[in-house]
């Protein structure tokens, strides 16, 4: 082979391996950037931005080299917003972003370090020491966030200003984005529970009742009815007085947070002066941004609030929308290990309900797969093993006290 088509194919090999790191690196930018604007605490938002700057920098690096290897200029083909308006990221929130972007820095080191040894090309691998220590540190940065932490600010030459931090907090007071947010996984998330705890009590009641009964459609039929309502109630009625209570615990401490601030302000602009410096902020900016916060009673009680109990009132659960989604969702997964007896009986029916049941239950637990980082296959293999078992344990239990009762 000649020469000059070796080295071409080298090329084009190192070029297509760079244009995808570059791909990587600009979808990581717009991704920190998207969570950083939807972000209502400016700490948080802060490090964000400078992840996003980082990753932006990585970029520049890419394309330089791209372009001094005589390709073209590369062009971004991924969304806008990164990969944070996917399903999974938008039926989990923005934690669950947080994660799956801890998993894609993961997975970038990993890359790069097989490039390291693969790429053979001096300037290349020059970067990608460099870009593989910055992703390690944004490993550690987006752990720290997930737990609650940015220790880690205080030890990069990022200066935070105070003064842009207080202006982010008053311009967001009245926005409730990232809440709104966690609240949107956590409709899907009572979905899917709803779903999935119809499925199992009502397969449950259907295996045994076909067991005890010999498949009588009619007895089987009656008692999926009857148990699909009352499951429907229970979870509806349970959802909404489990979302009420929370409602009110979280009111009764705000009221002793009012109080305890109107009794003592100074103790109040010292606890929040604290968490900010738990944060990673300086202790003469804490007191700088706080002594501005303290000027609006209402706001300070909000900072404090929201540093306690890490939420806010815009963030916990509207009673009603839990008791529907929970009823309506326990009432779909109730309904279909019951829809064979309505068109067949005896062992046809059975066979069938465990079929469409188990099947169910498999799609169940890929649906989990949104709100969590597993895969949708492992998820819904589990799901699927423990429908098995349930129904198993069920039809056997019913076999036995239909002879019983001969």
């Amino acid at each position: 082979m000649p020469l000059d088509v070796v080295r071409n194919s080298r090329l084009r090999k190192i070029l297509s391996s760079l244009e995808g790191n570059w791909q990587a690196e600009m979808e990581g930018y717009y991704s920190y950037l998207a969570l950083a604007d939807r972000e209502t605490d400016p700490m948080r938002a802060q490090v964000l931005r400078r992840l996003a700057e980082a990753e932006l920098e990585h970029a520049v690096l890419w394309q330089n080299r791209i372009v001094e290897l005589g390709g073209e200029r590369p062009v971004y083909t991924g969304n806008p917003h990164g990969n944070v308006d996917s399903l999974a990221n938008r039926a989990g929130g923005p934690m669950m972003a947080l994660r799956r972007l801890e998993i894609e820095e993961s997975r970038h080191i990993a890359k790069y370090g097989t490039q390291l040894k693969d790429l053979g090309d001096e300037r290349s691998i020059e970067i990608l020491e460099q870009v593989i220590e910055d992703e390690k540190e944004h490993y550690r940065e987006l752990g720290s966030l997930l737990r609650g932490r940015s220790q880690s600010v205080r030890s990069r030459k990022h200066h935070i200003d105070a003064q842009s931090l207080l202006a982010e907090l008053l311009a967001r007071r009245s926005r409730g984005r990232y809440a709104s947010g966690a609240w949107a996984g956590s409709w899907i998330g009572d979905a899917i529970y709803g779903v999935n705890d119809g499925l199992g009590a009502i397969f449950g009641i259907v295996s045994g009742v076909s067991g005890a009964t010999a498949g009588n459609g009619k007895d089987v039929l009656l008692a999926g009815l009857a148990g699909m309502i009352a499951s429907s109630l229970s979870m509806g009625s349970g959802a909404y007085l489990a979302a009420k209570s929370e409602r009110e615990i979280y009111e009764a401490e705000v009221e002793r947070e009012r109080e305890a601030i109107r009794m003592n302000p100074s103790e109040a602009r010292e606890l929040l002066s604290l968490y900010y410096q738990v944060k990673g902020l300086p202790e003469d900016d804490s007191a700088h941004v706080v002594e501005h916060i303290a000027g609006d009673a209402e706001l300070l009680l909000k900072a404090i609030v929201s540093e306690r109990f890490s939420t806010s009132e815009a963030g916990l659960k509207v009673p009603w929308v839990s008791a529907v989604s929970g009823a309506l969702s326990t009432a779909v997964g109730a309904a279909i290990p019951v829809i064979p007896f309505f068109f067949m009986s005896g062992t046809d029916a059975v066979v069938t309900a465990a079929i469409v049941s188990l099947l169910a239950h498999f799609a169940v637990g890929a649906a989990k797969s949104l709100i969590t980082v597993r895969s949708w296959w492992a998820s819904g293999l589990e799901m699927t093993a423990i429908g098995a078992v349930e129904g198993a344990v069920t039809y056997v239990i019913g076999l036995w006290l239909g002879h019983l009762g001969a």
